[in-house]
């Protein structure tokens, strides 16, 4: 999917394409965009896809769990292609910090309570014909002659 496609979506739309608020997505482009300067510092060609389709690309990616595959037809890209990108928007937006998870520490710090539920997945025995001894031991016996 195009960036040309998405931009003009209204908010409830855009958010249940993405999976992010607009908000949130403008910040991710920021991010990147950044980025993509400081790459393009050392030189180098221009990109084919624009930072947004880059994120939209990783977003999608994320949200419907398509292959690389599907996703580099959609974009007209080579398969590892489509990996690098996705990895390198994956990469700097966890590089930035603005997006990042907390720790299992500041889980434990803070003041909510956390509900926990346990299911009991023990085994259990399944009932199987008992093996015959003698049944076996003759098995021997008439192989042995």
């Amino acid at each position: 999917m195009k960036w040309s496609a998405v931009e003009n979506l209204d908010t409830e739309a855009f958010r249940r394409l993405t999976g992010v608020k607009r908000p949130t997505f403008e910040k991710m482009v920021e991010i990147l965009s950044q980025a993509h300067k400081a790459n393009q510092a050392r030189g180098g060609r221009q990109p084919k896809l624009s930072i947004e389709e880059k994120l939209l690309m990783a977003l999608e990616y994320l949200r419907e769990y398509r292959t690389y595959f599907h996703i580099s037809k959609s974009y007209g890209l080579s398969e590892s292609n489509t990996y690098k990108v996705i990895r390198w928007v994956e990469d700097q937006l966890i590089r930035s910090r603005e997006f990042s998870l907390p720790g299992r520490k500041a889980l434990l710090k803070s003041d909510i309570d956390y509900e926990i539920v346990l299911v009991d997945a023990t085994e259990t025995p399944i009932q199987r014909p008992q093996k015959n001894r003698s049944a076996i031991i003759q098995e021997k016996r008439n192989a042995i002659r």
